[in-house]
């Protein structure tokens, strides 16, 4: 009944039956444009920079991956939030992942905390794993939530421990 060797005849004329399969021929010319889109969610976008000449007074938020070479007046909330060794944050850093290579005078909260080398960090970090390189320099407390992202946790267990 169907040969495939028509099929992958070239230049083999599709039979009547064949007709609905030329119709996504059609979509096919649009299909960069759905090509696109369906490749931008796949693809991650750079880290935003935040260059060392920039100084921001306000709070910034993001889904994304932030770089800090600058100073920052505020607090931060990011996925993946890496302070450079130039940078300087006065507030409150709330990330996923948070690599310290600058100054920090503030609370830091993450599930991953790292303080390299050259880190110096003036308030408490409440994390869920930390890592601390010989040199860093550390001013605060430390405390491990498994949920250090939510800052009313921490308050819920301390009216939770007044309470009992």
């Amino acid at each position: 009944m169907f040969s495939k060797s028509k099929i992958n005849e070239p230049g083999a004329k599709p039979a009547e039956g064949d007709a609905p399969a030329a119709k996504p021929a059609a979509p096919a010319a649009a299909a960069p444009k759905g090509d696109f889109k369906a490749s931008a969610p796949k693809a991650k976008p750079p880290a935003s920079l935040l260059s060392s000449d920039l100084h921001i007074t306000g709070n910034l938020k993001t889904t994304g991956d932030i770089q800090v070479e600058g100073t920052v007046e505020g607090d931060i909330r990011a996925h993946l939030l890496t302070i450079g060794e130039s940078a300087t944050i006065k507030g409150e850093v709330t990330a996923d992942d948070v690599v310290i290579n600058g100054r920090i005078v503030g609370r830091v909260r993450g599930l991953k905390v790292r303080l390299t080398a050259t880190a110096r960090v003036e308030g408490d970090i409440i994390h869920k794993t930390i890592a601390i390189e010989s040199g860093a320099h550390f001013e605060g407390s430390v405390q491990r939530q498994d949920d250090p992202l939510n800052p009313g946790r921490s308050g819920a267990k301390a009216a939770d421990k007044a309470d009992g």
